[in-house]
């Protein structure tokens, strides 16, 4: 059960992904994609299962975009939009790795020394 979970979040990120680079020329696109990466990430609960995998297909869309094409362009281009999406990559992958860290609650933490 498990492995379909990551597969759907895989081919989701991928979505989003691919639908955050062919968008991201035009303003309204870009801002929907970061939109609806966030909203996704925020959805889902980290994990080896959920976020990571999101992110990861998110990202493996990303890297296929910043191949130079056989004519020698890219299909991100130089400019603010372009460079906005590259770090939107670095962030989704950063999120989708610190959700494997196990939130600290209140019943962790340890008790103040002044109590």
């Amino acid at each position: 059960m498990r492995a379909l979970v990551a597969l759907g979040c895989l081919v989701l990120g991928a979505a989003v992904g691919l639908g955050s680079v062919v968008l991201h020329r035009y303003g309204w696109g870009l801002g929907l994609g970061i939109a609806a990466t966030v909203a996704t990430l925020v959805a889902l609960p980290g994990g080896w299962w959920r976020r990571l995998p999101f992110a990861l297909g998110w990202t493996a869309i990303l890297g296929v975009a910043t191949v130079q094409r056989p004519e020698g362009d890219y299909v991100i281009a130089s400019d603010a939009s372009g460079y906005l999406l590259l770090a939107t990559g670095a962030v989704v992958v950063g999120t989708g790795f610190v959700g494997l860290v196990a939130r600290r609650t209140t019943a962790d933490a340890p008790e103040d020394a002044e109590g």
